[in-house]
């Protein structure tokens, strides 16, 4: 098991340009949750969520998005740490990977694949898709949804990381809003587990005061320097 447990939300992105959910110029303000990130609004418009992810997936995908030096040093931090080092992610970029990092759990899905729900298969996804694309894997046509835990829907993996959250001694949460579960309940159980647990953020979450420790600022900034420090009592 992982001795580290890092949990990474929308604000270790931002600073690579790809916009959060709940800044003042999130994607929540041009259109409603419930009609792209629900199974309901996938069933009422499956069109205009397609088109949606489409737009995410090609910004993702555009040469100004690139990881960051917070994404770099959290993959610094596992290869120092060989085995020791999980992420799980509530972002569906790629950037984790991208930096280095090699143990990722992406608990709210992938944006670089998608979902055929006529055969239950995870298709690697580059460009488009719409209502007629056809699944590569068993040639149904209209069967392919975006491979994203909407609201409503349980995130992947939740025994997964339950296990690596009961045996690890640090557990840090980084660019975390605080405000959705069951992400915003891992300090919780970390801290009841015996781990230290440290907040890294641009600005208090909404659960900052269950942390043993906080340090505010950029992620570019503040992350480097809290794996510097780790390391140095390695």
């Amino acid at each position: 098991m992982a001795r580290i447990v890092i949990l990474t939300g929308a604000g270790i992105s931002a600073e690579s340009g790809i916009r959060t959910f709940r800044a003042v110029d999130g994607l929540w303000e041009e259109h409603r949750v419930e009609d792209v990130a629900t199974p309901e609004g996938f069933a009422a418009d499956p069109g205009l969520v397609h088109r949606f992810y489409n737009a995410r997936r090609r910004q993702l995908l555009s040469a100004e998005v690139q990881p960051n030096a917070a994404h770099r040093a959290l993959a610094r931090l596992e290869a120092a740490l060989p085995g020791e080092v999980f992420v799980v992610t509530q972002n569906i970029d790629d950037l984790h990977e991208r930096a280095g990092s090699t143990n990722v759990h992406h608990m709210h899905g992938r944006l670089l694949t998608s979902w055929c729900r006529a055969c239950d298969a995870r298709v690697p996804t580059m460009g488009d898709v719409g209502v007629d694309s056809v699944c590569p894997q068993c040639g149904v046509r209209g069967s392919l949804r975006p491979d994203v835990v909407w609201f409503g829907e349980i995130p992947y993996g939740m025994d997964v990381i339950e296990r690596e959250l009961r045996d690890c001694r640090i557990f840090a949460a980084i660019g975390t809003s605080g405000n959705v579960y069951p992400a915003a309940g891992f300090v919780q159980f970390a801290t009841a587990m015996g781990a230290h647990t440290v907040e890294l953020n641009l600005e208090a979450s909404l659960t900052h005061s269950l942390f043993r420790e906080v340090r505010q600022g950029p992620a570019t900034v503040v992350v480097p320097e809290w794996v510097d420090d780790i390391l140095a009592d390695v």
